[in-house]
Parts: structure tokens; C-alpha cells; sequence
């Protein structure tokens, strides 16, 4: 196969996920915060499982991390840990939802207030 910008072979996702193309669970994000159970890897794990779960021993990643960290596609890192969530070898966390945003007038006002206390 030929190579990629960068010098990594392009690997086609469906060797790594075992020809799987759709992860079980869905609701798996590129967001999803990743982090192994502590159950001991079976010895009949894929290499690709075993890489995500080898990747996730030091901490917590999410999808997207892991993806960049194990140079595969997303949709594989989701298949990947699916299969993983489905062996109760990897915990699954939803993303942390961004913080709303805050009233620009209650900004402009705290930093009026800021303003007023440097100059007493």
C-alpha cells in the first residue's frame, strides 16, 4: 500500500476492528472519555484492543485522543472500544458538556467593578 503524508502506511480501519465497521454502542463520541476497568486483558484480546487498553493504563483519554495516540480512525478507536465496553475491560464516560456561556453584562460589569477598586 502506498503511504501517507507523514510516512505511516494507510491501513484500512476494518483490519484493526476485525472486519467490524459499526460499534455496538452507539453512543460513543469522539468525546467520550475512555478509561480502563482494571480487569485483567484476556488472552484471546485482538492487538488493536490490547493497544487501546495498553493506551489507557497510565490515565483516562477520549475517543479522539486515543485515535491520534494509536494512529487510527475515529470510527475504528469507536468499534475498538465498544468491543471493549461490551467485555467490561473499558469504562465509558460522556462528555463533560461545555459550560454555558456566561451574560456579557455581568462581565462588563465585574470588570467595572475591578476598574474601580484599582484606582482606590
Amino acid at each position: 500500500m502506498t503511504g501517507r503524508r507523514g510516512g505511516r502506511p494507510l491501513v484500512p480501519a476494518y483490519l484493526s476492528t476485525g472486519g467490524v465497521a459499526r460499534p455496538s454502542r452507539p453512543h460513543l463520541e469522539r468525546l467520550t472519555v475512555l478509561s480502563g476497568s482494571g480487569e485483567p486483558a484476556p488472552a484471546d484480546l485482538p492487538s488493536a484492543q490490547l493497544a487501546l487498553l495498553d493506551a489507557l493504563y497510565a490515565g483516562s483519554l477520549t475517543v479522539l485522543e486515543a485515535a491520534a495516540l494509536l494512529e487510527l480512525p475515529v470510527s475504528a478507536v469507536r468499534v475498538l472500544a465498544a468491543g471493549l465496553l461490551d467485555r467490561s475491560l473499558v469504562l465509558a464516560r460522556a462528555p463533560i458538556p461545555p459550560a454555558e456561556r456566561f451574560d456579557p453584562d455581568l462581565l462588563k460589569r465585574v470588570a467595572d467593578g475591578l476598574r474601580a477598586l484599582k484606582h482606590h
